[in-house]
């Protein structure tokens, strides 16, 4: 019990407020089992490509981050290995039944039903089946992507009835911060340096697609068709992740924008996932020693400021959604309810 003004303040426990209710424990236990599932079977060709290359476990693991250091041309790209990862993490959130958990399995679900649709698409061409059937991981690399399209669909399924009215927002003290209004704040704030990013990217994609050695269609095709490279390998190519990410960041940035509470863990999925990205980007421009020449011409100078902007925007994100007034599930902070409980002259 707490004092205050000569009163008493019931200050017992009430639910925990980032946790799902119970109704929804079996959509979110779905959720993680088959994350679980699916990131066991990335895990697997990681582990195999590591065994047939011709380097050890440490040469893979600094080429997670040493682009130029990879010691043989690997089965999964490091968006798959970031994703692997992921989806450990956001199983285990949801095994605890965190609400942060739905938006970031949400829009994993998403990115596996777009990554097993345009493998659909390039099964329409019969050259392209041809070389699964005579591949000898074919048939593994075609069952990898039909467990994600199992799994996506398990998780859009499980996950999009799990939602709940907003509750009403925690009592607070004069001159305490509202949890709800700081959190407005850094939203529109993420949803600001996501929208940026997303003009930049545009802006390096149509400067991409308009250089005369660049088929525009052909790249358009190869971002909905899986049969435009001619390889059956598990990493999503260039064309693919550049669109895509355009399209996320455009979608969280709005959202994000307006206060949306229930994306916070799509906006910490991608703002981790897209600075991994720039790490790497950052160790090739030093190892390569691009820094040194940059600013030589303006392309330079410019595609070394985007790369710092990314890193610095993708950086503010992590902070805003895991900081000040919110624990890092979804929870307001201890700090939070004892400054409410206390307020004004009162004292513990």
């Amino acid at each position: 019990m707490v004092m205050q003004d000569g009163g008493t303040v019931d200050v017992r426990p009430g639910p925990d407020p980032g946790r799902a209710p119970a109704e929804h424990r079996g959509a979110y236990l779905t959720t993680a089992l088959s994350l679980l599932l699916y990131s066991g079977v990335l895990i697997a060709w990681t582990i195999y490509g590591i065994a047939q290359g011709d380097g050890n476990v440490w040469d893979f693991l600094e080429g997670l981050f040493n682009p130029g250091d990879s010691p043989t041309a690997q089965i999964l790209g490091p968006y798959e290995w970031a994703f692997a990862l992921a989806f450990l993490v956001i199983a285990g959130l949801a095994l605890a039944r965190r609400r942060v958990a739905r938006s970031a399995a949400l829009l994993s679900g998403f990115i596996l039903l777009a990554v097993s649709l345009r493998e659909g698409v390039g099964l329409f061409d019969p050259a392209y089946r041809y070389q699964y059937s005579n591949d000898s991981l074919g048939g593994w690399v075609l069952a990898t992507r039909g467990l994600g399209l199992v799994v996506a669909l398990v998780v859009l399924f499980a996950l999009f009835p799990a939602t709940e009215r907003r509750r009403g927002g925690h009592p607070t003290a004069p001159g305490v911060d509202d949890p709800e209004a700081w959190w407005r704040r850094s939203s529109r704030i993420c949803g600001v340096l996501f929208l940026l990013m997303c003009l930049a990217r545009i802006g390096w994609t149509v400067r991409a697609l308009t250089a005369p050695e660049v088929d525009t269609g052909q790249y358009l095709r190869g971002v909905v068709d899986g049969s435009v490279l001619r390889t059956l390998d598990l990493a999503a190519p260039h064309e693919f992740t550049t669109i895509g990410s355009v399209f996320v960041l455009l979608l969280l940035g709005v959202l994000a924008f307006q206060g949306r509470r229930e994306v916070r863990g799509a906006l910490l999925l991608f703002a981790v996932l897209e600075l991994y990205m720039t790490v790497r980007t950052v160790v090739w421009l030093t190892v390569t020693d691009f820094f040194n020449r940059s600013f030589e011409t303006p392309e330079g100078a410019l595609s070394l400021a985007t790369t710092a902007y990314a890193l610095a925007a993708m950086t503010s994100v992590v902070v805003l959604t895991t900081g000040r007034g919110f624990g890092p599930y979804d929870g307001v902070r201890t700090e939070g309810v004892r400054a409410a409980a206390v307020g004004r002259g009162g004292g513990l």
